[in-house]
């Protein structure tokens, strides 16, 4: 690999564009990535480390648009949408409802299941293989419910986990609280996830980065992509550091993507994914945590405690790149928390956190090759599985790339679901 020239530029160091680098090392390619600020500091870093074939089932289940209009106008509910004049955002909203209904439900879950399973049976073999320590257990997960209605309709995705290979139990709150301590009285029950897993997200990225340098990828963070171009047989990206080109070129820019679709000429892309943006806080570990990682379904928190600390997360705001802090919807972490736990929150705060996450409008990531434009590779729309959807994602572009048969089928991820017609 030469100074300014690789087989193939990565465009994003998250752990998407770090785990396809790394295949794509393996596989005997010249890798460079180009990272516009720091590497793994964007959705990588702040999400709760949670490994969940369990959250196959699309966002948009039939019924969610009707409970989503109840919550969206209300600034700290788990889904909010700050009301503003963005046609391109009210248009994939309506999109994203359309698809709440069976069949469109039931194909996004099989997409989703069939990449999460791979991904996770694939993640602990790279955990292994490269000794990444990521504080990596093989947890499970539980949904915890302290509403016997929203606990008996949770039940109804059992049979469709089973078919994906997902194994769930559901377990009576009497048995479960007696498993659980640091929850309070009250709750209706719990589902149980075994296969699901958890990880420390920045020292497995900090990890990953690490192993990829170590098998020749040039990694450049504060590096970002000014102008891109086709170049004859080449794809040239203009940088702060000078021009780079490779023959082939891949986006895995998350959320960032749809803004660089204009570039690129994807306007489909732009239609396509939106960004969520989510929260978290990290503590220092509490006197009493979770044994498992926990979602307290009611209130859409995500509650992870490992070794080294303690995380509440998630929620889902659509305000386009809105860079504030929102310390309301932050609060809200913490009052759904103190709703569950005896202890919902650690005796210091160690980071107050924000990410916008890749919302694809189908629920299913975008992965492979761009129609009608040689070289061009996608590996973004992940929504909030990226961290475990990356193994897999790392992999398939890989056989994709250099001609191997993939392991899963690569057809339900494919851009050309957007570009027909």
């Amino acid at each position: 690999m030469s100074a300014t020239q690789s087989d193939v530029l990565v465009v994003g160091g998250g752990v998407i564009g770090l785990s396809v680098a790394l295949a794509l090392a393996e596989a005997g390619r010249h890798v460079r990535i180009l990272e516009a600020g720091r590497v793994g500091g964007g959705s990588s870093h702040g999400n709760c480390g949670t490994i969940t074939p369990s959250h196959a089932p699309p966002l948009s289940a039939p019924g969610v648009p009707l409970k989503a209009l109840r919550w969206m106008l209300t600034p700290d509910a788990p889904l909010y949408v700050k009301p503003r004049f963005d046609p391109v955002l009210w248009s994939w909203l309506v999109r994203l409802a359309a698809r709440a209904n069976p069949r469109d439900w039931h194909a996004s879950a099989l997409a989703k299941g069939a990449l999460l399973n791979d991904s996770r049976a694939r993640l602990e073999a790279w955990i292994a293989r490269y000794g990444i320590d990521a504080e990596f257990v093989e947890s499970g997960l539980d949904y915890v419910y302290r509403d016997a209605a929203a606990f008996e309709h949770g039940q109804r995705e059992i049979p469709l986990l089973r078919e994906l290979g997902i194994q769930a139990q559901a377990i009576d709150a009497a048995t479960y609280q007696a498993q659980e301590p640091a929850l309070k009285p009250g709750i209706a029950g719990a589902l149980h996830f075994p296969g699901d897993a958890m990880l420390r997200p920045d020292r497995y990225v900090a990890g990953l980065a690490h192993t990829a340098a170590a098998r020749g990828v040039d990694i450049r963070a504060q590096c970002a992509m000014q102008a891109v171009r086709r170049d004859g047989a080449h794809w040239r990206v203009d940088t702060p550091d000078g021009p780079f080109t490779a023959g082939e070129l891949v986006l895995a820019t998350g959320a960032w993507s749809r803004l660089e679709a204009g570039a690129l000429g994807l306007s489909w892309l732009r239609r396509a994914v939106q960004p969520g943006k989510g929260y978290s806080i990290t503590y220092d570990a509490p006197a009493l945590a979770p044994r498992r990682p926990l979602v307290l379904r009611e209130r859409s928190v995500c509650v992870t405690a490992w070794a080294s600390g303690f995380r509440l997360g998630s929620t889902m705001e659509f305000s386009g790149f809105d860079a504030s802090l929102n310390a309301r919807r932050l609060a809200a972490l913490e009052r759904g928390a103190a709703e569950y736990l005896h202890v919902p929150t650690g005796p210091a705060v160690r980071e107050r956190w924000y990410g916008w996450r890749p919302m694809c409008v189908d629920d299913v990531p975008i992965l492979g090759p761009v129609p009608r434009r040689d070289g061009l590779w996608l590996a973004t729309g992940h929504g909030m599985m990226g961290m475990g959807m990356s193994a897999g994602t790392g992999q398939l572009l890989a056989d994709l790339m250099t001609g191997r048969a993939p392991a899963i089928d690569p057809a339900p991820y494919s851009p050309a679901r957007f570009t027909r017609g």
